[in-house]
């Protein structure tokens, strides 16, 4: 309890210290990612390409393509009301991938940073 209290201090004090008229994703370290992945409410989205999702992926996730012509039809699909653990090989993509997300109508939107060669490290 203590952990989760700790957490989410953490994560609102990284959401409130941007500006709020800007807010489309919260950048999340490893273990922050790892707890969110706790929450029964969380989807996880690896948005590289197949290929590099078949040297391995972090358990649960959905592979959707950001470069992919049908990305955004994809994402659409999915529920607006769940929190989002988006990443990609570096950090980069997923970036880019919250923005549009966020532009989608999606809120709750979490990027991995170093993305999935940092997972791969810790």
């Amino acid at each position: 309890m203590i952990v989760f209290t700790i957490l989410v201090f953490g994560l609102l004090s990284k959401i409130y210290a941007q500006d709020p008229g800007k807010l489309t994703y919260v950048d999340v370290s490893v273990p922050e990612f790892k707890e969110l992945m706790e929450n029964e409410n969380t989807v996880i989205i690896d948005v590289r390409t197949p290929a590099e999702a078949r040297s391995g992926v972090i358990e649960g996730a959905q592979v959707i393509n950001i470069f992919s012509t049908n990305f955004k039809k994809k994402v659409s699909e999915l529920p607006r009301d769940k929190t989002y653990l988006v990443y990609c090989r570096s950090g980069h993509r997923s970036v880019i991938a919250c923005k549009k997300m966020n532009k989608l109508g999606f809120k709750n939107l979490y990027n991995l940073m170093g993305g999935y060669t940092s997972w791969k490290k810790n």
